[in-house]
């Protein structure tokens, strides 16, 4: 079910976007008219009463939308598998022996041999969420594949180099 989101627009500071969450605390997003964003943590009956901010470089901002955006593809991901059969999900670890460590995601040629896709690479620092074919793999990186079980079978032994 989806959540709502409130816009309110805030008069010579910007617009606030808000969201209650299930035990009452309300999520603010607060975009200035200058560029900088915050979140705020708000009570449900003052939103204009912030408990606690954090202000947000823009690269703070987008790598925390891929944090979200990345578990969020995983969650569907997961339930879809179990509602789908034939569908299957894997996670395949990048080790470092792999002939495709520093090429990229398009020379592993996956999606033409495998009829896999890849729809997420997860890394320390963060989730690159539907990758490119341009993409470069890392020592390290755990790809995220849906596919049949043969198809996904194949992909780890390519990108394993067996």
């Amino acid at each position: 079910m989806p959540v709502p989101v409130e816009r309110v627009e805030l008069p010579g500071i910007g617009v606030r976007h808000d969201i209650l969450t299930d035990d009452g605390r309300r999520l603010s997003v607060v975009s200035f008219r200058d560029g900088r964003r915050e979140l705020a943590l708000s009570d449900e009956d003052d939103p204009d009463r912030a408990d606690d901010t954090v202000e947000l470089t823009d690269d703070e901002a987008i790598a925390l939308s891929e944090v979200l955006g990345g578990s969020l593809i995983l969650t569907q991901l997961a339930g879809l598998r179990e509602q789908i059969a034939g569908l299957y999900m894997e996670q395949i670890p990048v080790r470092a022996d792999s002939p495709f460590v520093g090429k990229t995601l398009g020379d592993t040629k996956a999606r033409t041999l495998t009829r896999c896709s890849i729809v997420a690479i997860v890394r320390p620092n963060g989730v690159v969420p539907a990758p490119e074919p341009a993409d470069p793999l890392r020592a390290g990186d755990t790809l995220v594949s849906v596919g049949t079980r043969q198809g996904l079978d194949k992909l780890v032994r390519i990108i394993s180099g067996a």
